[in-house]
């Protein structure tokens, strides 16, 4: 029998860590409780580097069973990018069975009142935390992402995202008083008088919808912020990517009985090959909140027939750099290098158009020609990638077969700058990996606009040849307006073009990174300090984590009586 976890226990362990999350929202200075170094993970948590590898293995070919109510079949088929069939199966859930199941334990969670959420949500956090190396190995095989991505990016920082929804949740919710006492004058009468009691209540079932790419980092905010906020929790992972998000659920439902809870509060989702569930329950009169990363289709279908829901989509955008000129021409192309590079262009942050203009841009190397600007940043690339075992570092490998179509009709688009070339992974032969591809396009060009106005998601990216810096910052404005930016970056040395495209990603609401040349770069962000995406242009309609993000997921009720 697990070990009983007492209120009075959790907040003793966790408040710290609350406290300190809600100093790091209101600072935005850099701080994380979960180490992204592998050798922090020792002896002292549950999996080190060799258990959670073994942990990982022990998993192949297993049903994992969670115990919840109406599993009707078992359900799986995931295959790794690197070509590892994982054989885990899933519980199959009948809906109308486990949804009103996952209602019936909501009361009692509304009632524990926000602290005792936020701490039993951080409790699990914790626990999936000491299991970074396992987690890791599901990233990886899941996602195609390179083990250190998957372990940091897949691990440390999405837990740092899924602590800070807890910790901006808990802070709205507490924003009003548990009580009050109202006493209103009445000149020479006796005042009137009123007791008043306000809780914050739950939407209803809140649906996470995963996506492939990354199904922790992407999944996170929406199921945690939405838990903390009273909403019981629908997981559907992509069936690309169930296993991290089935570990999840696992962890939370262990969690949530050891704390006194339904573990019925987080379900999973899993589907039939070709099922098509996501559609079907975002329409479910239960499902009050749906949180979405993929797709701008499926974004855009989920906002317009999802009504009953509040609806957080992260869609598809157009990143774009502006290059008009640099002081530091040799840390411009390292950095634009590495952020063309990293998991092969799969993140929704990398950049795609680099807006330079045909005359050249300055640089204190002396003036550089477009050409020479498309050459140099190829030669970059090459160079970062030169060497095999670690161009697999940082690439990873494809994710699925429509990147790799989009990548290799990407060459019949313009002239190419750099062209793409096929990487052995001696550990995994089955693996796809695939260096970048840059294409040359005039900006001036009908034909060559519908390429660079369309998301090419993956290592595809547009050095696009514009008239002048005017013309690239109206481009860059139209870009975001019509196509929408999870990021925008420039490298300018001009205060009046810096204005002007400061202005633009102001009035267009897309977060913008200035003259990058160091080891930040545009397509990273930092839990507590940065925000991912704005909610303000058409690749989003929310931002993590901002204080719209939670305050929406529950309602305050009051209750009042005369005193």
């Amino acid at each position: 029998m697990a070990a009983e976890l007492t209120t009075h226990e959790l907040i003793a362990r966790h408040r710290p860590t609350l406290d300190q999350a809600l100093e790091a929202i209101r600072t935005r200075a850099y701080w994380s409780p979960h180490p992204e170094h592998p050798k922090a993970y020792g002896e002292h948590v549950s999996l080190d580097a060799a258990a959670g590898k073994a942990a990982f293995d022990a998993l192949l070919g297993t049903r994992l069973d969670l115990g919840q109510p109406g599993t009707d079949d078992w359900v799986g088929g995931e295959v790794s990018p690197y070509g590892i069939e994982l054989g885990v199966t899933y519980p199959h859930a009948d809906i109308d069975v486990l949804l009103p199941a996952m209602k019936a334990g909501q009361g009692a969670w509304r009632d524990a009142g926000a602290e005792t959420r936020a701490v039993v949500c951080v409790e699990i956090l914790k626990r999936i935390s000491d299991r970074t190396h396992e987690f890791a190995h599901a990233v990886m095989h899941t996602s195609g992402q390179a083990f250190m991505m998957a372990l940091q990016a897949g691990g440390p920082h999405a837990q740092d995202r899924g602590l800070e929804a807890v910790a901006y949740a808990y802070a709205e919710q507490v924003r009003t008083p548990g009580t009050a006492e109202w006493t209103k004058p009445q000149g020479k009468r006796e005042p009137l008088a009123l007791t008043k009691q306000f809780t914050p209540v739950p939407r209803g079932v809140a649906l996470v919808i995963g996506c492939n790419t990354f199904p922790t980092w992407n999944g996170y905010p929406g199921l945690f912020a939405s838990l903390a906020t009273g909403n019981a929790v629908l997981v559907k992972p992509h069936p690309r990517a169930v296993l991290p998000l089935a570990l999840t659920v696992k962890i939370a439902r262990e969690v949530l009985t050891e704390a006194g809870f339904d573990p019925n509060l987080v379900a999973l989702a899993a589907e039939r090959q070709g099922e098509g569930i996501a559609k079907t329950l975002a329409t479910r009169p239960e499902i009050r909140i749906i949180d979405y990363t993929g797709s701008t289709a499926f974004g855009d279908w989920l906002e317009a027939n999802a009504r009953q829901a509040q609806v957080y989509t992260e869609k598809a955008g157009v990143n774009t750099v502006l290059v008009e000129s640099t002081d530091d021409y040799k840390g411009m192309l390292s950095n634009l290098a590495f952020s063309l590079s990293l998991y092969s262009g799969q993140m929704c942050t990398t950049p795609q158009n680099l807006l330079i203009p045909r005359a050249g841009i300055r640089t204190d190397q002396g003036p550089k020609s477009f050409d020479e600007v498309t050459a140099d940043l190829a030669k970059a690339v090459d160079g970062l990638l030169g060497d095999d075992a670690r161009a697999n570092a940082l690439l990873g490998a494809i994710v699925n077969p429509d990147v790799k179509a989009r990548l290799e009709a990407a060459a019949s688009l313009g002239e190419v700058a750099l062209a793409s070339r096929e990487i052995t992974n001696p550990d995994f032969p089955g693996a796809v990996v695939r260096t970048p591809v840059i294409v040359k396009l005039d900006g001036a060009k009908p034909d060559d606009e519908a390429a660079y106005m369309s998301e090419c998601f993956g290592p595809v990216s547009f050095a696009v040849a514009v008239d002048s810096a005017a013309d690239a910052v109206e481009l860059l404005r139209r870009t975001i307006r019509d196509k929408g930016a999870m990021t925008v970056g420039a490298h300018t040395t001009d205060e009046e073009v810096e204005r002007a495209v400061r202005e633009v990603c102001l009035e267009e609401a897309a977060q913008l990174s200035l003259n990058l040349t160091g080891g930040v770069y545009v397509n990273q962000t930092a839990a507590f300090s940065d925000f991912h995406g704005s909610g303000g242009n058409p690749a989003a309609n929310a931002a993590l984590c901002d204080g719209a993000f939670v305050a929406n997921r529950f309602r305050v009720v009051e209750v009042r009586r005369e005193a």
